[in-house]
């Protein structure tokens, strides 16, 4: 299934996309759920709305941390210079910098070097901690598309990422969460990045150094995951710049596409 969170001008809302491409009887509407499908058991309402009449929101606003993997790709670890590293390297984005498809990337005031990093993002399913490799699968609701937004020169100057990592609006997810996927199909997944329909990154999740179900249970090792929690797995290489006025697409095969344009903060 693919969930949603979205609003027709009321508050937001969850529901199941079923799109053309599924062949099935309501094409491109949500079926709406009663509820979260991260806080207990949902059912459909019965009612459906069009998808193209939906505002389409961050599928998850994640209830404690985002957590991000650094240089999980050795190429992108080499365009930046770096040696690969010997365990992950880790990174928290508040809760704060999660947005939607089609809202704004802000480049705040104290940023010159904005850039775009398009990555598979996995959301947690329930409460775990130490979680054995074998049994990711168990904990993991599904998956969507990020952008782990970074200003680079703020990365680069600090001493750790998290202001670079973290400001407000630095973590764009959608546009919804694939939850049929399998984690070997989760691993096998063409990760695409354009930029003003330019093609800057291409890559797929099977050139992981560290794969997903490692990634997640070496997380859980050191913090207690929660449901709705976000942990992003690594960017291909060919990051780069973006600015005020460009637009940025990150487009995950099976899962679809998270656009969302730039803008300069004001003031």
């Amino acid at each position: 299934m693919r969930i949603a969170r979205f609003s027709t001008g009321q508050e937001p809302r969850y529901g199941v996309v079923e799109l053309a491409a599924d062949h099935g009887p309501n094409p491109e509407t949500i079926s709406v759920l009663n509820a979260d499908p991260l806080a207990g058991p949902v059912k459909l309402t019965g009612e459906r709305v069009l998808l193209s009449e939906a505002r389409l929101l961050a599928p998850v606003i994640p209830r404690s941390k985002v957590v991000g993997v650094g240089r999980n790709f050795s190429a992108h670890a080499a365009e930046r210079g770096a040696e690969v590293p010997s365990a992950p390297i880790l990174f928290f984005k508040p809760n704060t910098s999660v947005v939607g498809p089609g809202e704004s990337v802000i480049r705040p005031v104290e940023c010159r070097n904005l850039h775009y990093e398009g990555e598979l993002a996995v959301v947690i399913s329930r409460i775990c901690r130490r979680v054995p490799v074998e049994r990711v699968s168990e904990v993991v609701f599904g998956y969507t598309a990020a952008n782990d937004v970074t200003a680079r020169d703020i990365q680069d100057s600090d001493p750790q990422w998290t202001r670079g990592k973290g400001f407000d609006t630095f973590c764009p997810l959608g546009p919804w969460i694939c939850t049929h996927l399998s984690l070997d199909e989760a691993q096998n997944l063409d990760i695409a990045t354009r930029v003003n329909q330019e093609l800057r990154q291409s890559g797929n999740t099977s050139q992981q150094l560290r794969p997903i179900a490692e990634l997640v249970s070496y997380i859980s090792g050191f913090t207690t995951l929660l449901p709705g929690d976000v942990v992003l797995t690594g960017t291909p290489s060919g990051v780069g710049e973006i600015v005020p006025g460009d637009e940025v697409a990150v487009t995950i095969s099976e899962i679809g596409t998270l656009s969302n344009p730039v803008r300069a903060e004001e003031g």
